[in-house]
């Protein structure tokens, strides 16, 4: 029988950990990622792991205006753009969400897409979309503007920022960002950045 791992005083439970949304109204884009990892639900930040290039897309695509790191998070709002997550329970990967994680992900996302409004939501991943869509096995997606939309809200898929994706260049990858901030912000927007 093995007997589980000790863990230290004071360290809490990661499945007990949430992230909080960094959303205030008016929400022009609603960034949703698939779950936490272990580093941001250890730090209370959205995409903090160290080799995440989510913050540094962001400023390169012009989407916000100045550099910023997953300890500011809590100013995406300044930037009409808001932040959740399909999965509030964090874990080092997704092997090891559960259909029912999806499943209620989804109704309650659907219900925060309500409330918030956003202009557009971006789904910050193409396993994401898939998860959402159910897309056949094997069926492309590519990144960008979907036909699909979300509560009535246009979807656009980018690519998940985290240094192990492989799938993507970091070229390819700032070039959905900032196709992402041409669809998304009005002129009137964009000369207020």
């Amino acid at each position: 029988m093995r007997l589980p791992a000790a863990r230290r005083p004071n360290t809490p439970r990661l499945d007990a950990l949430r992230l909080r949304d960094r959303v205030r109204a008016p929400v022009g884009i609603l960034f949703v990622g698939i779950n936490p990892g272990v580093r941001s639900a250890l730090t209370g930040h959205h995409f903090a792991g160290y080799s995440n290039r989510f913050w540094k897309l962001l400023y390169a695509s012009g989407i916000v205006s100045e550099p910023l790191t997953a300890e500011d998070d809590v100013r995406l709002p300044e930037w009409q753009c808001g932040i959740t997550n399909l999965v509030p329970r964090p874990t080092s990967g997704i092997a090891s969400l559960r259909p029912s994680d999806y499943v209620s992900g989804q109704l309650a996302l659907r219900r925060k897409m309500r409330r918030w409004r956003p202009r557009i939501v971006a789904l910050v991943g193409v396993t994401l979309f898939r998860a959402l869509f159910n897309t056949r096995p094997g069926e492309r997606v590519l990144l960008g503007p979907q036909t699909e939309r979300l509560e009535g809200v246009p979807v656009f898929v980018l690519p998940n920022p985290r240094g192990r994706n492989a799938n993507y260049t970091y070229r390819e990858m700032l070039a959905a960002f900032t196709a992402l901030r041409k669809v998304a912000l009005t002129p009137n927007d964009q000369m207020n950045r």
